[in-house]
C-alpha cells in the first residue's frame, strides 16, 4: 500500500497529515517541532512505511520548511517542496473555504496521493551549490543595506557638510567615509591650514592603500569647506552621527567584498564556472551569483523548465475565441535569479561589443519598439537557454571524460 504525508509548515512546527491512496487517514493529523524531538516523532509516526511506498511533499516557504525537508532528505525519503502558489490553488478548490492547519495537512495529503506519479523527486544541492546560495542571499541583503546606508549618509552630508558625497566615486567612497568620519562639518576643515588638512589626508590615503587619491580628494573637500553652509551645529551630536552612519556603511561594502570573494573561490571548484566566466559581460562576480541561484542544472529536464523556475515563462491565456498573444512573465519562480540576470544584461549591454549574441538581440528586440526593460528580459530568456545548453554540454563531456 502505497502513502502520502502532507506537511503544512509553520515558522517553528508544522502540522502533518498521513492518507493512503485511498484517502483513508491512518491517524489523526498531528504536531511537530521543528526540533531534534518533533524530527524524531515524526519519523517514529512513518519508520514502519517502507520508503518505497512513501512519497511527502510541503510547501516550499522560503526558510520555514527548510529544518524538516532537509532532515527528511538527509535520511533517504521522497520529499517534495512544491510552489506555493501551485498549491494555493490546490487548497483553493471547492466552495468551503474554511482554513486550519488540520484540513491543510489533510490537503496537501491529497495532493500527494493524486499527483504520486507525477511528482519527481527532489535531491540535497551538493555542499558548494548549498554554501554558494546561502552566501549569496547573505550578499543580497548586505547590498539592501548598503543602498539604505547610502540614502543615510547622502542625508547626513545634507545637514553636516553639504556637497561632501557628491565628491567621491567608486574607487575613493571608502577613503572619502574614513575622511567623513573625522571631518564631517566645514568648520573643523576651516580651522586647518590647506597645506596641513591635504598632508593629513594623503597619510590616511597611504595607510588605506588609496596612493594618490588622497591628494586630489583633500584639495576637492578644503575648497568645498570655504563655501558650503552647514545647517547643523558643530558638536558631539553631529560627530557620533557621522561616525555611527560612515562606520556601518564602510562595514557592510567590506562585507559584501568579503562573501563576493568567498563566492568565486567556491564557484571555480564547478564545472561550469569557467565556461559561464567567458561569456562577455558576466565577469567574477556575476558568474557566481548566477550558479548560486541556478544551482545544479541537472535538475532541469530542459531549458524551459529553467525559464519557469526564473518565472520568465509567460502562461497562455485563452477563452473562447479570444487568446492572448501580448502575454507578461508569470514572475512565480525565484525572484533573485531574475534580479541577477537583468543586473547581466545591462552589463552585457553597456560593456560588450556588438559581436556579443545576447547585446545583438537586446538592441534588434529594441529596434523592433520593445521597451528597454522587456528588451533585456527578452535578453535573459535568451542568455538562460544558452546557459542550460552550454553547462549541459560541459557535463556531458565530463562524463565521457
Amino acid at each position: 500500500m502505497k502513502y502520502g504525508v502532507g506537511i503544512d509548515i509553520s515558522k517553528e512546527k508544522s502540522t502533518i497529515a498521513i492518507l493512503t491512496m485511498a484517502g483513508e487517514a491512518i491517524e489523526e493529523p498531528f504536531e511537530i517541532s521543528h526540533d531534534v524531538n518533533g524530527l524524531k516523532l515524526l519519523e517514529e509516526k512513518i519508520k514502519d512505511i517502507p520508503k518505497d511506498d512513501l512519497k511527502i511533499i510541503m510547501e516550499e516557504t522560503g526558510t520555514y520548511h527548510l529544518p524538516v525537508y532537509c532532515y527528511l532528505l538527509d535520511k533517504g525519503y521522497f520529499v517534495v517542496a512544491e510552489n506555493i502558489l501551485k498549491i494555493k490553488k490546490y487548497l483553493d478548490r471547492g466552495l468551503r473555504k474554511a482554513k486550519t492547519d488540520k484540513k491543510d495537512s489533510y490537503k496537501l495529503a491529497e495532493y500527494c496521493c493524486e499527483n504520486w506519479y507525477k511528482l519527481n523527486k527532489q535531491y540535497k544541492n551538493s555542499e558548494t551549490y548549498d554554501n554558494l546560495r546561502f552566501l549569496s542571499r547573505q550578499y543580497i541583503t548586505s547590498i539592501e543595506i548598503q543602498i539604505q546606508e547610502k540614502v543615510n549618509f547622502s542625508n547626513l552630508c545634507d545637514l553636516l557638510f553639504p556637497g561632501f558625497n557628491k565628491l567621491l566615486d567608486e574607487n575613493t567612497f571608502i577613503l572619502g567615509l574614513e575622511i567623513f568620519k573625522k571631518y564631517y562639518h566645514p568648520e573643523i576643515v576651516k580651522n586647518k591650514k590647506q597645506s596641513q588638512f591635504v598632508n593629513e589626508i594623503d597619510k590616511l590615503s597611504k595607510k588605506l592603500g588609496h596612493k594618490g587619491a588622497g591628494i586630489t580628494l583633500a584639495n576637492k573637500i578644503f575648497n568645498l569647506a570655504q563655501n558650503t553652509i552647514s545647517v547643523r551645529p558643530n558638536n558631539k551630536y553631529a560627530q557620533l552621527s557621522s561616525t555611527s552612519c560612515a562606520d556601518a556603511l564602510i562595514l557592510q561594502i567590506k562585507t559584501s567584498k568579503e562573501i563576493i570573494s568567498n563566492m568565486n573561490e567556491l564557484a571555480k571548484e564547478l564545472p561550469e564556472y569557467e565556461v559561464i566566466s567567458e561569456i562577455p559581460g558576466c565577469g567574477n562576480k556575476l558568474t557566481s551569483r548566477i550558479i548560486a541561484e541556478i544551482g545544479d542544472i541537472r535538475r532541469f529536464k530542459n531549458a524551459e523548465s529553467l525559464i519557469a523556475y526564473a518565472g520568465l515563462d509567460a502562461p497562455p491565456y485563452q477563452s473562447g475565441q479570444f487568446e492572448a498573444t501580448n502575454r507578461h512573465i508569470s514572475k512565480r519562480g525565484n525572484k533573485y535569479l531574475r534580479k541577477t540576470g537583468y543586473e547581466i544584461m545591462k552589463s552585457i549591454k553597456t560593456s560588450c561589443n556588438e559581436n556579443s549574441e545576447i547585446k545583438v538581440y537586446i538592441l534588434k528586440k529594441e529596434s523592433e519598439g520593445k521597451a528597454k526593460k522587456v528588451a533585456k528580459i527578452a535578453g535573459l530568456n535568451k542568455f538562460l537557454r544558452m546557459y542550460y545548453g552550454i553547462v549541459k554540454k560541459k557535463y556531458k563531456q565530463l562524463e565521457i571524460c
